[in-house]
């Protein structure tokens, strides 16, 4: 009887064993025993255009490109996939790769689909140039429409930087495709200029249908004119591809030709302010001492010795009825030094335009623009000079949000040409909240001496709970990453939270010790005051004030750095 007993729990316990084996180790089942699926897609997903600034394309024909998806399983027939892909000599093949299943970026990453990888690329001809292999596209959109959406940029990054070294490794002259759908954001999940040989994007793409994160663009000369802009830095061929919602073929290579065409147009302002950058660097270092500032209007943070910067923001208003001069020369004898945010807006003159932009690059706020330069360039402190912050947020608080990123660019170019030579005191800022898609409103590196965020604990305004707040590192360490690019030092001129005073010191010495750790940050200037209540509808503006006591508690916390 005992012995029954036994053997029962004893395959109890193995069946257990076995079922929790088998969903620990689910997807290589699902992958490994799959046969290799492949679709043609050249009529559904025609490659409709190529833009290729570089000229290392010259002569192909979108038309002569097939297009193909190629779902990667481990039944992978080597003959089948040369008398499919290559039984005609010199055709021009586009095979989209799709890895899906669980933890898809995990195990190509760590080498778990190696096999499957390496068969597949030794199936192509060894000297065919050309083949065109696109892994896991469309990346940056935010939705699940594949597996490997919604994902770190960092896991995909990686994942893809092995795919393409095992693929280069294997076959050598095959062209490896970043494809991203084009994306605000897409710069985010660039791999890196020594894994990829052409990039992607798509007119249409299903999963940019399913997604909500930003209004969609109208006007589809726009739409793609946008797509190439975000792609601006990848100085790589650019293969534009069409979808199954793009029923006229013929229409949209019109519009493509259009936009391309607009982007010919602009590209000294597009192209020529990029500079030579690397997301795969990390941020900038810098050894300056770190500046701790406040925005205090009401003067309850300033008397601190440990201040030494005050930010104030101005609009064209303040410019032409003196009252920047005022609060500028205040700050001045204080010992100060200054962030002065400039807001385009808020004219007490009559205009015959009120696009702000246009505006600005026009030369209308010229003479408002040339006094603010006049005074911040006597001062005997360093001032720090940012325009038309925020930019980048897809909604309109702002008169220069929600604007066209090559007018923002233009617009802020003009602004800083305004600052007149052998006034080193004075210092440029380039200030995007650090919101997604951030980079397409980029003017150059040489207009730009720091770039600045903005980090408020509310990741959601509709979030009243002070404790569903995000911690200080968890919004930098995003933010920073969508402002790689740039490789310069970084000023947070804005950061806050709200809440009781436990919490607000707790998370206030979270943001000590992240500021402490990054040494690419020269300075953090707290905002003191509750938001403007106008932009909160009917939610209570948040205040993000906090007591003499727990900035103490924050600059004590730095002094470690």
């Amino acid at each position: 009887m005992k012995n029954k007993k036994n053997f029962y729990i004893a395959s109890f316990l193995l069946i257990a064993v076995g079922l929790w084996l088998v969903f620990k180790y689910r997807h290589y089942f699902n992958t490994y025993h799959t046969p290799v699926m492949i679709t043609d897609r050249t009529l559904a997903e025609p490659v409709l255009g190529i833009y290729d600034r570089s000229g290392k394309l010259s002569g192909k024909s979108p038309e002569n490109i097939r297009h193909f998806v190629l779902q990667l399983g481990s039944d992978i027939d080597q003959q089948e996939i040369r008398d499919k892909f290559f039984k005609e000599a010199g055709t021009h093949v586009l095979i989209t790769v799709e890895s899906g299943g669980d933890n898809v970026l995990a195990r190509v990453a760590d080498g778990d689909l190696d096999e499957m990888i390496e068969s597949l690329c030794e199936a192509f001809p060894k000297e065919n140039k050309n083949i065109y292999l696109r892994w896991n596209p469309e990346m940056e959109v935010p939705v699940q429409h594949y597996s490997w959406q919604y994902h770190a940029p960092h896991d995909y990054v990686e994942a893809f930087r092995h795919f393409s070294k095992i693929c280069k490794k294997v076959s050598p002259a095959v062209n490896i495709v970043w494809g991203p759908a084009g994306y605000p954001g897409t710069e985010e999940y660039w791999p890196g200029a020594d894994a990829v040989d052409i990039v992607s994007i798509t007119v249409g793409s299903k999963s940019e249908l399913l997604a909500t994160a930003f209004p969609p663009e109208k006007n589809r000369i726009t739409d793609i004119r946008r797509k190439i802009h975000r792609v601006r830095f990848m100085d790589k061929p650019l293969f534009i591809l069409g979808s199954e919602s793009v029923r006229d073929a013929s229409g949209v290579k019109k519009q493509l030709a259009k936009a391309i065409s607009e982007t010919e147009r602009e590209a000294a302002t597009i192209y020529g302010t990029i500079g030579k950058l690397s997301p795969l660097k990390g941020p900038a270092d810098t050894d300056r001492k770190l500046l701790v500032g406040v925005y205090d209007p009401k003067q309850l943070l300033l008397k601190s010795p440990q201040v030494h910067v005050e930010h104030i923001f101005i609009d064209l208003g303040n410019i032409q009825d003196g009252k920047f001069d005022e609060e500028f020369t205040a700050i001045m004898q204080r010992g100060h030094d200054a962030i002065v945010t400039v807001e385009p807006w808020r004219d007490k003159k009559i205009r015959k335009d009120t696009n702000v932009m246009l505006n600005t690059i026009n030369g209308v706020y010229d003479p408002e623009f040339n006094e603010v330069f006049r005074i911040i360039a006597e001062a005997k402190h360093t001032v720090y000079v940012r325009f038309a912050h925020e930019m980048e947020i897809p909604i309109h608080r702002y008169a220069w949000q929600s604007q066209d990123p090559v007018l923002y660019i233009k617009a802020f170019r003009h602004f800083m040409s305004l600052q007149k030579v052998g006034t080193p005191n004075i210092k440029k800022v380039w200030g995007p909240a650090g919101d997604r898609g951030s980079m397409e409103w980029w003017p150059g590196q040489d207009v730009v001496d720091y770039v600045s965020i903005a980090i408020y604990g509310l990741p959601d305004k509709n979030i009243t709970d002070p404790t569903k707040q995000e911690s200080f590192e968890t919004i930098y360490d995003r933010k920073i990453h969508r402002v790689l690019l740039t490789r310069k030092p970084m000023f947070v001129t804005e950061f806050g939270v709200k809440g009781p005073e436990d919490f607000q010191q707790k998370w206030m010495e979270n943001a000590a010790k992240t500021i402490g750790k990054h040494q690419e940050i020269v300075g953090a200037c707290y905002f003191n005051l509750a938001d403007n209540p106008e932009v909160w509808g009917n939610i209570p503006a948040p205040d993000w004030g906090i007591s003499k006591e727990t900035f103490d508690h924050f600059v004590k916390t730095l002094s470690d750095r």
